[in-house]
């Protein structure tokens, strides 16, 4: 499952640093597919394709924030999540609303960082 970070927050910034995807980001901030990875764009396979420089909407306003199709709980790169590893309020946890396998957050790290 990707993790999520709870209105707990405390907007110290700690976590932004640590995902190897770029996942994460401040409250209010636009994010985009490719920052962080190699995605020139995203396919959705219904016909609509989005170029990974398209700034997308800020998830949070408010708080920090991590983009859960971009979060692969830190698999292939850590044995365990970074950021929740670093965040002094432990207000980075599972997203009960994004479970996936490990299986899965492999497949999607390769697709994020063009892996073979």
């Amino acid at each position: 499952m990707a993790i999520m970070i709870t209105d707990e927050c405390i907007n110290c910034g700690a976590c932004e640093p640590e995902c190897p995807n770029t996942a994460i980001y401040e409250g209010g901030v636009e994010w985009t597919w490719g920052g962080g990875t190699e995605l020139d764009e995203v396919d959705f396979g219904d016909g609509t394709i989005v170029s990974g420089k398209a700034p997308q909407a800020p998830v949070s306003d408010e708080f920090y924030y991590i983009v859960a199709d971009k979060c692969t709980e830190c698999m292939g790169f850590h044995e365990e999540p970074q950021c929740a590893a670093v965040c002094p309020v432990d207000c980075c946890v599972p997203d009960p609303d994004h479970v996936e396998e490990e299986e899965t957050l492999l497949a999607k790290k390769a697709w994020l960082h063009a892996e073979a």
